[in-house]
């Protein structure tokens, strides 16, 4: 689940070519700007944590995505990872999508409306070590937001069962309508240092039908500095609420039968260029 609040990724700019004026007689040639980028990125993280949750079962990950941007506003892009067949049966990547419009309201404040999709090839709950339901683990969540200078809010709705979650999966009901409320700081202690802190609170539409309340909060702690030639790193301190459902949580992989606290305190380090 890519992650701009959640994993922290590359930002960097392959610029498409330029659209060049046509020279007049005796006159210098002037090249204008073009109206949009091309953004790519790849890097190395320690653990792929979304939303505070374990998607690698502790091991380190490898991600990357390409995005366009318009001086217009508009934007979309693509992004994906390794994932760990404990957290998702049968599968081993995620593949995101999403597109959505930046405006600003004044210099410092500013607003966003989008839409994010999560695919998760070949996941399915039917493919756990005790094979459950014929349900996929995917998901498709509208989002909205406002900016201050470093301080930004978004709240995001699941049109889906929130990644598979429903009477399939153990759950009392379906779980489309869930939320989550992302308040995220990012300080310039320096031009190329920046110290983040991000609070989260996912509020599932739904209960389990063990009875327990599925919501959890989570929050992060990040470091991150930038170098010459695209290269930056960062280190952030990673955690999650609601032991009753993430932590000791059984692997469903069949090739595998360990537990793990998916939720516990991590320090996840990262390291990445921009292209």
């Amino acid at each position: 689940m890519r992650k701009m609040s959640q994993a922290l990724v590359l930002a960097g700019v392959v610029s498409l070519p330029a659209l060049l004026a046509a020279p007049s007689a005796g006159a210098a040639e002037t090249a204008a700007a073009s109206p949009y980028s091309i953004t790519t990125n790849i890097n190395l993280v320690t653990e792929y944590r979304f939303r505070g949750i374990d998607q690698t079962w502790g091991k380190p990950a490898l991600q990357g995505g390409v995005d366009y941007s318009h001086t217009a506003g508009w934007y979309a892009g693509a992004w994906g990872s390794n994932v760990s067949g404990g957290v998702y049966p049968g599968g081993s990547l995620e593949l995101d999508y999403y597109a959505g419009y930046n405006g600003k309201i004044s210099e410092d404040l500013g607003w966003t409306v989008g839409g994010y999709g999560y695919y998760y090839p070949g996941a399915n709950t039917n493919k756990a070590a005790t094979p459950g339901a014929d349900q996929k683990l995917d998901n498709f969540e509208l989002n909205a937001g406002l900016s201050w200078k470093w301080i930004s809010y978004k709240l995001s709705y699941s049109t889906t069962d929130y990644f598979g979650a429903n009477t399939n999966t153990g759950y009392t009901s379906g779980t489309k309508g869930t939320l989550y409320h992302d308040l995220s700081l990012n300080y310039p202690i320096m031009d190329d240092l920046t110290l983040g802190f991000h609070a989260g609170r996912t509020d599932v539409k739904g209960m389990l039908a063990s009875g327990v309340n599925p919501d959890y909060s989570d929050y992060k702690l990040s470091l991150a500095k930038t170098f010459k030639n695209g290269w930056n790193v960062s280190a952030a301190y990673v955690k999650a609420s609601n032991d009753n459902v993430y932590k000791n949580v059984q692997s469903l992989s069949t090739t595998a039968t360990d537990t793990r606290d998916l939720n516990k305190a991590v320090l996840v380090l990262q390291a990445g260029r921009t292209f």
